[in-house]
């Protein structure tokens, strides 16, 4: 195979953003529903499902170090003609998947009470809990492979086959939940979270094959590269790290809700899981344009990069603040879907209407921070964004929810807060241009590999 061929036709950001989209909704479609069917059961077990699944995402999130890079690293080598090294990233990303995998797998099962004592699950949700958290283990492991294998797919522009791959995935996990909970409770919703990875990374393979022509090597699944996953981890440590931290102070406001008694933990669970669904808008356009930068960045064509992520603004904003206040003025409707609690209703109410303020600042974030991360500036929106996560957000819930009594709602104000403080932030970064010398490493980095590349053959 020659070392450099022509970039795939780059798709409209429009076109990039829909698939990604509905895969983020179908995924929270799971996560509802079985919520959904936890709360038939009663709010403790809706409580427990919610808390159990916030410590089980901390751990998916070690998942983004590999992800997040490869999808950087290969857009960015795809947008520079060079299909050699995106398939070698590829096949490096498959043994970094098996042991961060086994890794968080092991953790989970073996530290689930600790970890639910972390979080202050309340007496009455532990028993639930802590064993549905052990089974969740094996489903997690298996997701470190269909996060690293659908970033490459993506990557590549086939985010509507990752879309077939997932919707499949989530009908196998659905109707095995449906079947399994009645009788199993959580742990059925948790076995079928695993039978339905196990297919999902089945699905990823035959797609590796028909669309890439990329079979893995035994030795992919178990032997690091050293050499090729370091600029992916130049990406992915700092971006992992960026999320985690905002993950560590989620939870410890989660934590704060969990203090306030199952009352307000299953409030600040049902208003949670409908705010992830206003999230996904800006989230979807923050990954699509993520892609796209990361090809223009690759092509060397930093104007036409600025002027797609102030198309990506206006988008992002206009839909996810729309959306926010649909969902808003929905909320005592939407509510009632989860429980019948009037105070419940009420309070989360109230709580949507202060998300359709928080939504705009969330917005910069998820599409600012994806796109400086696809010119290789990863490392400043942790050091910008640490100190935030931190004070405004951990520390304002606390002060705010805790200290001055307003509960969940100071717990909202303090995220509200946060996202805005970190947009503005991130936008101020790519407005005054402080992400151009890592676009000319990023390109400096790319020629060596060609050169290395061109003499090895």
């Amino acid at each position: 195979m020659p070392a450099s061929i022509p970039a795939a036709p780059r798709p409209s950001l429009v076109a990039l953003t829909l698939p990604l989209l509905a895969e983020l909704v179908l995924g929270m479609a799971v996560g509802v529903a079985g919520l959904w069917l936890a709360s038939r059961v009663s709010d403790t077990a809706s409580g427990a499902f919610a808390l159990s699944n916030h410590v089980q995402v901390s751990f998916f999130l070690l998942f983004r170090i590999i992800s997040m890079g490869v999808s950087v690293t290969i857009s960015q080598s795809l947008g520079a003609g060079d299909r050699v090294t995106a398939d070698l990233t590829a096949r490096s990303a498959l043994a970094a998947s098996t042991w961060l995998g086994l890794v968080a797998g092991a953790a989970l099962a073996l530290f689930a009470t600790p970890l639910l004592h972390l979080v202050n699950a309340p007496a009455d949700v532990l028993p639930l809990a802590a064993p549905y958290l052990r089974i969740l283990a094996i489903s997690l492991a298996l997701d470190a492979f269909n996060a690293s294998m659908a970033a490459v797919m993506r990557a590549h522009m086939h985010a509507r086959d990752t879309l077939y791959n997932m919707l499949a995935m989530h009908g196998v996990h659905l109707t095995l939940s449906m079947l399994l909970m009645p009788s199993m409770g959580l742990a059925g919703y948790a076995v079928a979270a695993a039978v339905s990875r196990a297919f999902g990374v089945g699905f990823h393979l035959f797609l590796w094959r028909w669309r890439l022509q990329l079979v893995p090597h035994g030795a992919d699944w178990w032997r690091l590269q050293p050499r090729l996953l370091a600029p992916v981890l130049h990406i992915g440590l700092p971006g992992a790290a960026e999320t985690i931290a905002y993950r560590l102070a989620l939870m410890v406001t989660i934590a704060l809700a969990a203090g306030m008694g199952t009352h307000a933990l299953a409030t600040h669970s049902y208003t949670m899981q409908l705010m992830y669904f206003i999230l996904v808008f800006g989230l979807a356009i923050g990954f699509a344009s993520e892609i796209l930068v990361g090809y223009l960045v690759g092509a060397r064509q930093l104007h036409a990069a600025h002027a797609l992520v102030r198309k990506s603004l206006r988008y992002g904003l206009v839909v996810s603040t729309g959306v926010a206040l649909l969902a808003a003025l929905a909320g005592p409707w939407l509510m009632r879907r989860f429980t019948h609690d009037e105070r419940i209703i009420e309070l989360a109410s109230t709580l949507l209407w202060i998300t359709v303020l928080l939504e705009p600042g969330r917005t910069f974030n998820l599409v600012v921070i994806n796109a400086l991360r696809a010119t290789g500036d990863a490392r400043f929106p942790v050091f910008a964004g640490i100190a935030s996560m931190v004070f405004v957000m951990a520390g304002g819930a606390w002060l705010l929810g805790d200290v001055m009594g307003l509960g969940l709602v100071g717990v909202w104000i303090a995220y509200a807060a946060d996202e805005w403080v970190r947009g503005l932030t991130m936008c101020a970064r790519w407005w005054r241009r402080g992400w151009v010398p890592s676009a000319r490493a990023t390109h400096r980095r790319l020629t060596r590999q060609r050169s290395a590349l061109t003499a090895g053959h």
